[in-house]
């Protein structure tokens, strides 16, 4: 879809409102920051995102460390807050072709490698860098949060690991940086 078709909220597509969000709004942006409609949609983002978090620390305290299975179950119902995001082209030999891959799939791409990694929940991955520039380097971070029934830093490694080399194969830009960082930590039967 481009943006003449897409839904806006005040100035800006939903698209859009999630990147800043997933982008922690730094740097802030004044013209998305002073529109009141687009404010209101951010608030009810964060407002799914913090109830998604609820939801795994119930599922996390119903589970217990037992039911290694549990994040699966979580993360399906998760992937309903994907967006697609900015068109990421695709290098390609002719010329007369445009092929793009989105940043949601990209980041729908992180999260199932996420489910992979018993115990870790992907939050977020933000891009920063010219992604619509064809192999471009660009700075990759993977927000995640993690049950404390591992050491956290041998998940967070395993996870850069299976994405690194997932980005080499599939992502249309040259990986200059790649953070994974621990934003939360659950316990089996608690909180964060």
């Amino acid at each position: 879809m481009n943006d003449d078709t897409e839904a806006r909220h005040g100035a800006f597509t939903l698209d859009e409102l999630a990147d800043y969000l997933d982008s922690g709004r730094d740097p802030v942006r004044p013209d998305i920051e002073a529109d009141t409609d687009a404010r209101a949609v951010l608030r009810r983002l964060e407002q799914l995102r913090v109830a998604s978090a609820d939801l795994l620390d119930a599922d996390v305290r119903a589970a217990g460390a037992s039911d290694e299975g549990w994040i699966a179950s979580v993360l399906a119902s998760i992937r309903t807050t994907a967006h697609a995001g900015r068109d990421m082209p695709v290098p390609d030999d002719d010329p007369t072709s445009h092929l793009v891959v989105t940043e949601g799939a990209i980041r729908g791409l992180v999260r199932a490698l996420g489910d992979r990694v018993p115990g870790v929940l992907v939050r977020g991955t933000r891009f920063t860098g010219d992604v619509t520039t064809a192999g471009a380097p660009i700075d990759v971070e993977v927000v995640v949060a993690v049950v404390s029934d591992a050491p956290l830093r041998e998940r967070a490694d395993a996870l850069r690991e299976i994405v690194a080399t997932a980005l080499h194969e599939h992502a249309p830009f040259t990986v200059a940086s790649l953070t994974v960082r621990v934003a939360d930590v659950l316990t089996p039967g608690g909180h964060a």
